[in-house]
């Protein structure tokens, strides 16, 4: 079989056209837009889809460098941390706890969705935390991390089992948030506050919008690479004192520092070229991310992945939809939540808040959903599993295991 790598140059100028392709189908396709399906999704799996099909029948694997989309992950975080005023925080600080505990206990269930499967197949329960918070909450990194960790201890092709679907997650929690927010949204008559829209520059901020200039989006990359450049070096320390965190965590965290000492000292920053900042970053990623999946990997165990797929999807529907929904208080900020809670649950961070821009790009704006979601799903949730696996594998039968 013959490979063709795929440069980064290259995978920006394929992933700018499968945005492109996306919004298209959204426009045309009644169904994408009234399920509020975000353009990076439909047009990634659209293109992951033609990458299979010349895979088979032209014997040609199309190998996406994927430097520049790891990059575009850590500015993406970056800009979150540059939104996270902690004044905005404390005021949605109540919220956040709630959302807190109810995440950690939608990783229990995920992680027992996926222990009853492994045991339906009569596999190793080890395999079911692969299947459950590794793949999907956890995402690719957390897959490898752990999948490394369990095969070491005989348990073979449970990193490539957790890759798969955590691929899978990420097509799933791209579906199933959009029509998730669209029944709470209709049902329950709810709709954003449009007077605010002209008050939001991104939906992580209520403050007032300005122009976007060549100064203030040059202000707003500097502070991007700020944030990366000390983040990744924070990151190397880290390691090297064997503290282990996702990459894109200490960027985040010195964009929160920033943002925060930067309100102290009365500095203006560009609230509108950030936002702009975020939503290049994070729609790239996306479509990087889903059109470089290699949907062939997925064949080899089709039937026990379509059953774990199955059982998280329908924990996930059901959590966000009756216990999120509820928790968050049954309003529009609630129901953009419940959709954003079903992308990070499933996929990624960046799914969810795809997720709540699909939504409240129809029905309005939702400040306080784009406040706490991200920081669960990119701070709270990550510790939150690292400690439910090690609880697990603390467990009688899962002792020789870790």
């Amino acid at each position: 079989m013959r490979e063709i790598v795929i440069e980064p140059v290259y995978m920006l100028t394929i992933a700018i056209m499968v945005l492109w392709v996306g919004a298209f189908l959204v426009r045309n396709l009644a169904f994408l837009s009234r399920y509020n399906i975000p353009t990076s999704v439909a047009g990634g799996i659209l293109c992951s889809v033609v990458v299979a099909v010349i895979y088979y029948t032209a014997d040609v694997r199309l190998k996406f460098d994927l430097g520049l989309r790891d990059t575009l992950l850590l500015a993406f975080f970056s800009t979150i941390g540059l939104s996270a005023r902690l004044r905005l925080l404390l005021e949605g600080g109540k919220l956040l706890v709630v959302l807190l505990i109810a995440a950690v206990a939608f990783l229990i269930l995920q992680d027992l969705g996926g222990i009853l499967v492994a045991k339906l197949f009569g596999a190793h329960p080890a395999y079911g935390l692969m299947a459950g918070s590794i793949s999907f909450a956890g995402g690719h990194g957390t897959s490898t991390t752990w999948g490394t960790l369990v095969e070491e201890h005989g348990l073979e092709g449970a990193t490539a089992l957790g890759l798969a679907c955590a691929t899978i997650g990420l097509i799933a929690g791209g579906m199933i948030g959009g029509p998730i927010a669209r029944n709470l949204v209709t049902r329950h008559g709810l709709q954003g506050d449009r007077a605010a829209e002209a008050h939001t520059t991104s939906p992580e901020t209520t403050e007032k919008a300005g122009p976007i200039s060549l100064d203030g989006v040059l202000d707003a990359l500097w502070l991007l690479a700020v944030c990366v450049g000390v983040g990744r070096i924070g990151h190397g320390w880290l390691e090297q004192a064997g503290v282990t965190l996702p990459g894109f965590l200490p960027c985040m965290f010195v964009g929160i520092v920033l943002t925060n000492l930067m309100d102290i000292l009365k500095v203006k920053t560009s609230v509108s070229s950030i936002g702009l900042c975020s939503d290049v970053s994070l729609q790239l990623f996306l479509a990087m991310s889903l059109m470089s999946m290699e949907l062939w990997t997925l064949a080899t165990a089709v039937g026990p992945i379509m059953v774990v797929l199955v059982v998280q999807v329908v924990i996930m529907a059901v959590f966000a939809r009756f216990v999120i929904f509820r928790i968050a208080g049954k309003t529009y900020d609630a129901a953009v939540i419940s959709a954003g809670f079903a992308g990070l649950g499933l996929g990624a961070t960046p799914v969810g808040i795809a997720n709540m821009r699909a939504v409240t790009s129809k029905f309005g704006p939702s400040p306080t959903a784009f406040l706490v979601v991200p920081l669960i799903g990119a701070f709270f949730l990550d510790i939150a599993n690292a400690l439910i696996i090690q609880g697990f594998l603390s467990l009688p039968f899962f002792r020789w295991v870790g």
